[in-house]
């Protein structure tokens, strides 16, 4: 798919790239946790926050960073709280995703995190309350329910035996009986019910069998002698991924199982990975995403939409066109299937459509043409007469209705992010919603009218309400400003709380990776600990950005970093314009995406104070043989090996002669997306001209930075400590 540095470059599939988070209240009893009024927790051990792991935070911020700032009293306005936000506040955090409601529309089930600072990590369960917020409970420990279709019991993920995670299902009475319905060696996903609610489909890997042409026969080995393990042999193209490392000879295969338990059948077969199925109206058929093809892995931007017949295992191919499409939903009458892709292009970025199909494949066509983004959570309305999805709309998320008719309607608005999580039969529909100040709530969408009507978000429960009440937040300010070229971007300015706009404020300038996703107004909780130490946060979406359909996100095609560059530069004008900004100490810093764009500015201008590239791309030749897939090869008008001059052109490794700005590289050491190799190249080039610049090398985690959350913090706290250290005073 897209070229995403935050995503693998095979799938279609991205994060946010915010961390955000979504959570909910408890019973509405209150207990005293670490000095701050706290939720109960229901059904596991207790997560009061470890106030010595609290301390040892405080005591880590005061030995990396100087005093922040001095900044004026005297706001002229009148919060409610006075206390600031820190790092110690996410030992409290909590998040909520995937809210099911029940097919009779009167309950939803959720999952629900809780920070576990002891493991640092998150405790999953499943949480459960009537559609209108009452009788908030905990149900059991898992995540990712399903509602049956009768709604008497719901099928989840959870820890089982032998090992592993396994399908469990719980009945939806008093009683409340828990049965492990799998005991496969690799964990399934991807639990769907049948209609008739007596079996349930899942994926699962399963393991090839051993290429025999590898095998070889060792001299015989002394008795007692102790030699190394054997040889990895790799022959495959896609070998190794980002979060996994070395990936096992598997594929994805698609499997039915009885609700009541058994022996999954598998129901696909061959060397291709098979996904996101779902059972047709009559339950025969399971429709679903692959690409049965020969070298099927080493196909560009390639997939199709097939289904198989559950009891004779038949395979039908149903969609034949290049490009990428996936994500198939048939319609509850079963006259069509609907699905998410787009026809082959070599553009580096485009907005996928939303197609629908008959049951076999004939009667293609694009819905909602005109919408120019990309729909996700597709849900057919239960009359079958159109499909409900949300979709990123300029630093926002929205809530839309395509009708078989034609055209498409927006049923959502203002500064939110909404994702759709599921609909009842009656309409009903819950989600998801987070905004500047909300790191996510539990809603329903209420109908004020027919299908496809306009809808209104009714809070079940917010997230980390009790935390934040405490909390003086920096309010956010949208902005939009004219490129060089003309070209509109749009950007936001988080302000420090008790902000002063008589004060001489130094700014964070914080660049989003992919290149190809978006910031949005959703809460982030590293902006607003940043402004907590009085800095102001500029965030903006340069052009490469999604969100602003594909003409916009494909200007940086064979162009990146470029223009984009620009949009970043004259977004910062923008802000010195407003007076606030102490010049002097004007920072910068991004991951991913953003690092690379961080590695350039620094070689195209001094005007920074200091800079923090995170996990960057500094040269593309080394850089595409070694990150985890094949796509960025095709990102380029010629092969290196052919034509090196555009992966020069565009690398910053080629400007390092002009840096002057102290710049520090942090990255972990498993980082497989963009190898720490990456940051030693441009440290070792720093080193060499003399640019004052460090290396923060990360342990325990992968690309994100996030994760594990202690490691989230080192890099809100080593950030700060360069920029402080730098600060001119």
């Amino acid at each position: 798919m897209r070229p995403i540095l935050c995503a693998p470059p095979r799938f279609a599939h991205r994060a946010d790239g915010h961390g955000r988070t979504h959570q909910a209240d408890g019973h509405g009893r209150t207990r005293r946790v670490g000095g701050r009024v706290g939720l109960p927790r229901a059904g596991g051990p207790g997560r009061s926050r470890t106030l010595a792991l609290a301390a040892a935070l405080a005591l880590s911020a005061t030995a990396l960073s100087a005093p922040p700032p001095a900044i004026a009293q005297g706001s002229t306005q009148a919060p409610a709280a006075t206390e600031r936000l820190s790092l110690s506040h996410h030992l409290e955090w909590e998040t909520v995703q995937n809210p099911r409601i029940s097919p009779d529309g009167n309950q939803v089930v959720y999952t629900r995190r809780f920070r576990n600072a002891m493991t640092d990590g998150w405790d999953v369960e499943l949480w459960i309350m009537n559609v209108d917020g009452s009788r908030n409970r905990f149900l059991t420990r898992g995540s990712d329910p399903r509602w049956s279709p009768s709604g008497d019991r719901i099928a989840y993920l959870a820890e089982g035996r032998p090992s592993g995670t396994q399908i469990w299902v719980r009945w939806m009475d008093e009683e409340g009986a828990a049965s492990q319905v799998t005991r496969m060696d690799q964990a399934p996903s991807g639990i769907q019910w049948s209609p008739d609610g007596r079996h349930l489909a899942f994926q699962a890997p399963i393991a090839a069998a051993p290429d025999p042409a590898w095998r070889i026969q060792l001299p015989e080995r002394p008795r007692g002698a102790q030699w190394t393990e054997d040889a990895h042999v790799e022959d495959r193209i896609h070998f190794r991924r980002d979060g996994i490392g070395m990936l096992p000879r598997t594929h994805q295969h698609l499997f039915v199982v009885a609700a009541a338990g058994g022996s999954p059948r598998q129901v696909t077969h061959g060397d291709w990975d098979h996904s996101g199925a779902r059972w047709t109206a009559d339950g025969s058929r399971l429709v679903f995403q692959s690409l049965r093809v020969e070298d099927a892995d080493r196909q560009w931007r390639q997939s199709e939409i097939y289904d198989v017949h559950v009891e004779t295992r038949e395979i039908r191919r149903l969609t034949d066109r290049p490009g990428v499409h996936g994500s198939p939903v048939p319609s509850p009458d079963g006259a069509h299937i609907a699905f998410v892709g787009h026809d082959f292009t070599e553009d580096t970025f485009y907005e996928q459509k939303l197609w629908v199909m008959g049951p076999d494949g004939q009667d293609v066509r694009v819905l909602a043409e005109d919408l120019d983004r990309t729909p996700r959570n597709v849900h057919w309305a239960a009359d079958g007469s159109g499909l409900y999805f949300d979709a990123e709309d300029r630093g926002h998320r929205h809530v839309f209705f395509a009708p078989l008719s034609g055209g498409v309607r927006q049923l959502t608005e203002g500064a939110q992010v909404f994702t759709l999580g599921d609909m009842a039969p009656n309409g009903v529909a819950v989600g998801t919603l987070a905004t500047a100040h909300d790191p996510g709530s539990v809603v329903r969408l209420n109908r004020t009218g027919g299908v496809g009507s306009a809808r209104t978000a009714s809070r079940l429960l917010s997230s980390n309400a009790e935390l934040l009440a405490g909390i003086q937040l920096g309010e956010v300010e949208e902005m939009w400003y004219e490129s060089f070229d003309g070209t509109q971007v749009q950007g936001w300015i988080v302000k420090p709380p008790d902000f002063d706009p008589t004060r001489q404020y130094p700014l964070i300038l914080a660049i989003h990776g992919g290149p190809h996703i978006m910031w949005d107004v959703a809460f982030d909780f590293a902006w607003q600990e940043h402004a907590a130490h009085d800095y102001v946060v500029l965030y903006t979406n340069p052009r490469g950005s999604s969100g602003y359909g594909s003409e916009f996100g494909n200007a940086i095609n064979n162009a990146y970093p470029g223009d984009d560059y620009h949009d970043l530069m004259i977004g910062v004008d923008s802000i010195l314009a407003r007076g606030y900004i102490d010049e002097r100490n004007l920072f910068v810093y991004g991951g991913s995406g953003g690092g690379v764009l961080t590695a350039w500015i620094v070689g195209h201008t001094d005007r920074f104070t200091a800079a923090v590239s995170k996990a960057p791309v500094i040269n593309w030749m080394s850089f595409v043989g070694t990150t985890d897939g094949s796509g960025w090869y095709r990102n380029f008008r010629e092969f290196p090996w052919n034509d090196p001059t555009e992966h020069l052109e565009r690398s910053p490794l080629m400007y390092v002669g002009n840096v002057t700005t102290p710049t520090m590289l942090l990255t972990h050491e498993r980082d497989l997306r963009t190898p720490i190799s990456q940051s030693e190249e441009l440290y070792m080039a720093l080193q060499m001209e003399g640019v004052p610049t460090a290396m923060i090398r990360m342990k325990d985690g992968w690309h994100s930075r996030r994760e594990p959350p202690s490691n989230f913090y080192r890099v809100q706290l080593y950030l700060r400590n360069w920029f402080e250290r730098h600060a001119v005073r």
